[in-house]
């Protein structure tokens, strides 16, 4: 039975386009890496559905989550109404932190 709880995410066309640049980037370096990587993201989404207020607000509205594995933030913003998560930016942490600000502004 499902979570009555629960909320459901969207990815932004920009996350999308991140969570393949990488997905590709790890693959050409091993094969296997991406599916890992986006089989992490998949899980750590799943668990900002389940309790999104449990991460922390970084700016204004917006919360992140930091994947286990590998080196990414996971940027997000709540619609408590709809009870839905938007995923904002899947964002790789050696990027520059003022490009994360420019991301969700």
């Amino acid at each position: 039975m499902a979570n009555k709880l629960s909320y459901s995410s969207i990815l932004s066309s920009r996350a999308q386009k991140e969570i393949a640049i990488s997905w590709e980037w790890y693959e050409e370096r091993l094969q296997g890496l991406g599916d890992r990587f986006v089989m992490e993201v998949v899980s750590r989404i799943m668990d900002i559905e389940n309790n999104p207020e449990r991460y922390p607000t970084r700016f204004k509205s917006y919360k992140e989550i930091s994947t286990t594995t590998f080196p990414f933030l996971i940027i997000y913003r709540i619609n408590t109404r709809e009870k839905s998560i938007r995923i904002v930016s899947v964002f790789h942490t050696s990027r520059n932190p003022k490009n994360e600000i420019q991301v969700i502004c």
